[in-house]
Parts: structure tokens; C-alpha cells; sequence
């Protein structure tokens, strides 16, 4: 009897492996490709640029009255030489100041700008795979290996249902943020 049970068990157990289903979804592809990471991109790249100005401008700046402290430092009496001296130098602290804290700043508009797209995907790709009665759902770039046949790609309708165009793929991503980094160029100039 016992033997009877541990061979009903086991055979249980491999009907219930087999009914497990897994899937697949290349989940790094769904946020970059989704229309609300192309608006927080441009939030960002705005950021930066206003930063990069702003630090420019500091900088030149600086170097002008470097530049006009070296010139007139001669003709200086001690009071005024040091006066520009702690000038100069308490400028090169808020420049330095300026980078550490914009530099982090940016991170954290990034993190925020990004965390509801995270999360808005997560959520539309966790709903696919419940529909799909899904046992587990796997990271495409994350596995090391999976069977193709016997694993569910959820990509395709998860590019649907989070709104992405079809036909939009990394590579023509890359392409639109390389032309609008040569547009931003061109501006510049």
C-alpha cells in the first residue's frame, strides 16, 4: 500500500510539473520602448542641458574674473588682492558644490520620472501572465537559458498592451536619440 502511494504521488507530481506553464518577457526592451520613457527622456535631457548652461556660465565666469584677478593683481593693495582671492576661491566651491549636488538631483528626477514606467509595466506584464495562467514569468536578458518551445513570449502583447507602435524596436530608438542629439548639436552651434 505504501508503494502504491509513493507511486501515485510521484506520478501526481509529474502531472503537476508538466501543467506548469512558463513564460518569457524581454522587460528591459518594454520600458525603453514606451511612449512615457520618451517624455521622461525629455524631461531629463531638458534638465541636463539647463545644468550643463548653468554650469557654464559659472565657470566662464569664473574665468573672467580669473583672468582680470591676474592682469590687475599687481596694481592691487593686500586688501583688495585678498577680497579677490576669496572670491575666486569661494566661486571654485560652488562649482564644485554646483556638480555634486546636480549630479545628484538629476539621479533622483530620473528615478522619479521612471519608477511609475517601471511600475506601470510590471503590472501590465504580471496581468498578462495571470491571464495566460502562468506558472513564472522570466526576464529574457536575465535567464541563462530556456527552452524556446516550451516557454510562452509574452513581449508581443505586452508591446500592445503598454501602447508601444508596433515596428518600434531598441534600434530605432537609438536612431531617433542619435538624431536628436545631432539636432541638439546643431542648435548649439
Amino acid at each position: 500500500m505504501k508503494k502504491l502511494f509513493v507511486l501515485a504521488l510521484a506520478a501526481f507530481a509529474g502531472l503537476s510539473l508538466q501543467a506548469q506553464t512558463f513564460g518569457r518577457v524581454n522587460f528591459s526592451e518594454l520600458v525603453a520602448l514606451m511612449p512615457e520613457m520618451d517624455q521622461a527622456r525629455e524631461v531629463i535631457a531638458a534638465s541636463q542641458k539647463e545644468a550643463e548652461e548653468t554650469y557654464s556660465a559659472m565657470v566662464e565666469e569664473f574665468q573672467s574674473k580669473y583672468s582680470q584677478y591676474q592682469q590687475k593683481q599687481a596694481t592691487w593693495t593686500a586688501a583688495i588682492k585678498e577680497s579677490k582671492e576669496r572670491e575666486l576661491s569661494d566661486m571654485q566651491n560652488r562649482i564644485q558644490e554646483f556638480q555634486s549636488n546636480i549630479s545628484q538631483e538629476l539621479q533622483q528626477q530620473q528615478n522619479q520620472l521612471q519608477a511609475p514606467i517601471y511600475e506601470k509595466a510590471n503590472k501590465a506584464v504580471q496581468e498578462l501572465a495571470k491571464a495566460k495562467g502562468l506558472t513564472a514569468l522570466f526576464d529574457a536578458t536575465q535567464a541563462l537559458y530556456f527552452d524556446e518551445s516550451k516557454v510562452i513570449d509574452l513581449t508581443p502583447e505586452a508591446r500592445k498592451a503598454l501602447g508601444i507602435a508596433e515596428g518600434r524596436t531598441l534600434e530605432s530608438l537609438q536612431a531617433e536619440l542619435q538624431e536628436k542629439a545631432q539636432a541638439a548639436q546643431q542648435q548649439a552651434q
